[in-house]
């Protein structure tokens, strides 16, 4: 016959046996906000190391371009004209030791940057600009020129068709700012040489790539 502490124990480990095995098979669950943030954390994770591998790499490629301009310059532009280098504004690959040893020294030459190469551009397209502006003042000054008529000249006269003196680029000079207040430099006057009455063409230089030829009509007084 078994004794009733025999049984208890029995019972006990009956019971205990029961809860914890009966337990240990229900699922756990997280809750919801808890799976969420993991998930959250993850995608935070793989975009911080993507940043940081793109910085790596923007750090090393900064570090191995300076170290490769530090043994060779790729571009400098020049100062002013250097004996068997080249002339001034010209862009040229030099040594390193040659641009920092005296070409930098003596002030001859700079490197070229990003910078200075978009404000060499700006530059650039500021004198086309201009350029263009003059050109175009020019070609309104010739055709008023061309379209006004022969400007009139009188000198005394002599035998026959000769005048007295001649006309000079200096006296069409004078005659256009007298009629249309324009003042210019008897230098761009091309003017044949003038001892007759009658009529003649002058041409006036206004710029490389206009020239406005002009009447001009002696007569005697």
């Amino acid at each position: 016959m078994a004794s009733p502490l025999s049984s208890l124990s029995s019972s006990s480990s009956s019971l205990f046996h029961h809860t914890f095995t009966r337990s240990s098979k229900v699922p756990v669950h997280f809750p919801n906000q808890t799976a969420h943030f993991f998930v959250f954390a993850q995608k935070k994770a793989k975009k911080t190391r993507k940043l940081y591998d793109k910085w790596v790499c923007s750090f090393f490629s900064t570090v191995m371009y300076l170290y490769f301009a530090a043994l060779y310059v790729h571009l400098i532009i020049l100062k002013e004209d250097v004996a068997d280098v080249g002339k001034q504004g010209q862009l040229l690959d030099v040594k390193a030791g040659f641009y920092r040893n005296y070409l930098l020294p003596l002030g001859k030459a700079q490197l070229v940057t990003p910078l200075l190469l978009k404000e060499m551009k700006i530059e650039e397209e500021r004198i086309e600009a201009e350029k263009r502006r003059v050109k175009e003042e020019a070609q309104q000054l010739a055709l008023i020129f061309e379209t006004v008529g022969a400007f009139k000249v009188k000198r005394k006269g002599g035998k026959g068709k000769q005048i007295f003196g001649s006309v000079t680029a200096q006296d069409l000079v004078d005659i256009i700012k007298a009629q249309l207040q324009r003042e210019l430099d008897k230098r761009i006057v091309d003017l044949p040489e003038i001892r007759e009455t009658g009529e003649y063409i002058a041409e006036l230089k206004l710029h490389p790539e206009v020239t406005a030829r002009v009447k001009l009509n002696v007569s005697a007084n």
